[in-house]
């Protein structure tokens, strides 16, 4: 049998064995070819190299009124989520509504509820929007999430819902304002109405502490660090000006009153043109009265690293480390 020559509307993306069919191949020929099948009854010529691609593939396959959910819509938002989460080979969470049957498919894990959610499209494919699937995240727990991932998963739907309100408001019409609510808000408007969602008692432990300033899950970790040992709540991301009202920096962490700024040093710090443009802004910083103090990793994470960043920041800050839950 020669080499199989696919139809160009079929060669570039996932197809189903009816399509094949369809476009005039025998059952033989899709059978028989070299072909790879991330699920039942889809072909494509390569391996799907990617979340998007794999949840492309399976979309082939499924009811058209079916929708990514839970873990799976996280993943393809890009939130942040813990590394057992993010395996490529977990099976996929599919959702459609309440009325329907259950998707029952090897490498699909079927939900219900869908016309409880809002729903988007996102890559091409359906999924559930941002504020719903943070609060879908509470009824996972039981795959290893935590409140703190709940949290850092929080803070990042918080803060892409305000730039997204940011976004429709541009060109609005004079004397039109921002839309009302704040992406907190919008979280507590999705969980509101989920009369009894499994992991409900921690998602509405995490809300209060949700904040949409912070831009990378060790950020928000930073701040639950300082939170809990007892600290003042700084401004996150803000902008630091000289006394005549100039551009100085912006902080990662800015308490103002004691003029002091917390920056958190990932790994994007890690060239010599960085850490170059950082020593510029401490001198910057400190030539305007502020102190800038920095924050790596292994400050976050426990241990004698984490107690000596917490009484650096209290000295600076003009703490009495006694009031403070420094562990």
């Amino acid at each position: 049998m020669g080499e199989l020559v696919l139809p160009s509307a079929l060669a570039d993306r996932p197809f189903t064995v009816r399509q094949a069919r369809a476009s005039g191949l025998r059952y033989d020929q899709v059978r028989r070819a070299p072909l790879h099948s991330p699920t039942q009854a889809v072909r494509c010529l390569e391996e799907p190299g990617s979340l998007t691609a794999r949840a492309a593939a399976f979309a082939c396959g499924l009811p058209s009124d079916v929708a990514f959910s839970h873990v799976t819509a996280a993943r393809l938002w890009k939130l942040p989520l813990p590394a057992d989460l993010e395996r490529d080979d977990a099976d996929l969470d599919v959702i459609r509504d309440s009325a329907m049957e259950r998707i029952r498919r090897r490498g699909c894990l079927g939900h219900r509820g869908l016309e409880r959610r809002q729903l988007v499209e996102l890559g091409g494919l359906r999924v559930v929007g941002l504020a719903d699937t943070w609060v879908d995240l509470g009824e996972v727990v039981g795959r290893g999430l935590r409140l703190d991932d709940l949290v850092m998963a929080g803070d990042a739907v918080a803060r892409r819902l305000e730039m997204q309100q940011l976004a429709e408001a541009v060109g609005a019409p004079l004397g039109v304002g921002l839309p009302a609510g704040s992406g907190i808000a919008l979280l507590s408007a999705a969980l509101a109405p989920r009369v009894r969602p499994r992991g409900k008692a921690l998602l509405v432990r995490a809300l209060p502490l949700v904040r949409s300033g912070s831009r990378s899950a060790m950020e928000t970790r930073a701040r639950l660090m300082f939170h809990r040992a007892g600290f003042p709540q700084p401004e996150l991301n803000a902008p630091v000006r000289d006394a005549h009202g100039g551009w100085l920096l912006e902080g990662d962490f800015v308490w103002r009153r004691q003029r002091v700024v917390g920056e958190y040093q990932g790994s994007d710090h890690g060239s010599i043109k960085r850490r170059s443009a950082d020593a510029s802004r401490a001198t910057t910083a400190e030539a305007n009265d502020y102190q800038l103090l920095e924050i790596y990793a292994e400050d976050v994470f426990g241990g004698a690293r984490r107690r000596a960043c917490l009484r650096r920041f209290a000295r600076a800050l003009e703490l009495d480390p006694s009031t403070l839950s420094i562990q």
